[in-house]
């Protein structure tokens, strides 16, 4: 059966390797050996400051190469297009659009907790 031009079973079969690849990536939880203890040990511990200095290393990057592609593309290098200049340039942008988004998110937390009486 056709759905706005797109065949359903096409659709089910995603779905369902979707379920499959969310599957394999949960850890199996025995409920006889504790299943919380065994989450907790098999979890890896991420220390927010290294995963915010992470992301924003990934930001500063991407940015980087836009940069760099934009002056090869206006030093005329030919192995560069004027399409790729534009989708790094674009990805740089939503990519610290985003990161200011999550500083403005963490600020007003800040500001909503020290407003907290005790």
């Amino acid at each position: 059966m056709k759905v706005g031009g797109i065949d359903s079973t096409a659709i089910d079969a995603m779905v369902a390797q979707l379920k499959a690849a969310a599957a394999r990536s949960q850890p199996a939880i025995n409920p006889l050996a504790g299943g919380a203890s065994q989450v907790e040990k098999s979890a890896t511990k991420v220390d927010f400051s290294q995963a915010l200095k992470a992301s924003l290393d990934n930001v500063a990057s991407a940015q980087n190469h836009a940069d760099q592609l934009g002056q090869k593309f206006t030093l005329g290098d030919d192995s560069v297009n004027l399409s790729d200049v534009m989708i790094s340039m674009q990805k740089a942008s939503i990519s610290f659009q985003a990161t200011v988004q999550v500083r403005n998110k963490v600020v007003s937390a800040y500001q909503e907790m020290m407003n907290m009486q005790v």
